[in-house]
């Protein structure tokens, strides 16, 4: 976790420098925020993976002599493909999407989520078999 803590650190870092050049000679502040927004993104997450990095054991992708089969894992199961995901998606744009055309699409959107949610509990209840 040290070299990916490394990059977001120095994203974070990168973003801090543009941020504090960019404010001054712009003036301009939607982009500062999000420049600022884009140093949080880089040293929040990188910070919180530096520190649990000088708590853990090295992983054996952190580690020189480390092989790839110690790295790889336990190999589990994968769900079955399944339509339920994209009915759910188009439920949810249907539903933003009543915010711009009108309350009435609420009613496929409402009604898509409710299919979807439905079709994936019983789905997963007798193990995506059809």
């Amino acid at each position: 976790m040290k070299l990916e803590a490394r990059i977001l650190l120095l994203l974070g870092l990168f973003f801090g420098l543009m941020v504090a050049v960019y404010w001054p000679w712009s003036h301009e502040t939607g982009g500062s925020i999000m420049i600022f927004a884009g140093m949080l993104l880089g040293f929040l997450p990188g910070s919180y993976y530096w520190w649990w990095s000088r708590r853990m054991a090295p992983r054996p992708e952190d580690r020189d002599d480390g092989s790839l089969e110690e790295g790889a894992g336990v190999i589990g199961s994968f769900p079955g493909s399944s339509i339920f995901p994209f009915t759910l998606g188009m439920g949810a744009f249907c539903s933003v999407l009543a915010m711009v055309f009108g309350i009435w699409m609420l009613i496929p959107g409402v009604g898509l989520i409710f299919w979807a949610l439905t079709g994936a509990t019983a789905e997963s209840r007798r193990s995506g078999e059809h």
